[in-house]
């Protein structure tokens, strides 16, 4: 069994963005008075580890520490010089004309795992994800302003075969959904 303080830098560690303190509290079974003491705790066995607890007044980040600054900065830079890759133009490209994707619809259209690609776009501000209004387990993924410039266009609108392709993408993935969903049907997502 996990301690509080091992418990909250797994689950900061695994979500990757902010938490709420009520909330880790919440998955933990602890009193909010227990929360902070076990934040205190975590706070005091990363000093010197290369992260960081970053708090407001109700959401907690892991992130790495300021003094871990240049070395991060140094591999950033060599991850971001780098090509995109066929993976991550794959990836780039059905988010673009699939508008709204989520992880699970692109591994389907790609038919593999995309979480590099994914994380790829989204150090380098290609792409954005935000949270699915239906099930606020997913994030739906969608391109960047940043990713409409570099490909020369204004509006998702403006790339070749848009309406065609996008048109396309909706009804596989409408179609995807509804096998999915039929009685004995067995959807990954």
């Amino acid at each position: 069994m996990l301690t509080p303080p091992a418990a909250l830098h797994a689950l900061l560690f695994a979500s990757g963005k902010p938490l709420q303190k009520k909330q880790l509290a919440k998955l933990l079974g602890i009193k909010d008075a227990e929360c902070a003491l076990a934040l205190k705790a975590l706070d005091g066995l990363l000093k010197g580890s290369g992260l960081t607890l970053i708090e407001t007044d109700f959401d907690l980040e892991l992130r790495t520490a300021p003094e871990a600054a240049p070395i991060v900065k140094k591999f950033r830079e060599g991850e971001l010089s780098r090509d995109l890759g066929k993976a991550s133009i794959e990836t780039l490209a059905t988010i673009t004309y699939g508008s709204g994707t989520t992880r699970g619809e692109i591994d389907w259209v790609r038919g593999v795992n995309s979480s590099a690609s994914l994380r790829t776009l989204l150090m380098r501000g290609l792409i954005e994800g935000r949270e699915d209004e239906r099930d606020r387990r997913r994030i739906r993924y969608s391109v960047t302003t940043e990713a409409l410039a570099h490909l020369g266009a204004a509006r998702s609108e403006d790339l070749p075969h848009y309406s065609e392709l996008a048109a396309g993408a909706r009804k596989a993935v409408e179609e995807e959904a509804a096998a999915a969903a039929e009685p004995g049907a067995g959807g990954t997502e």
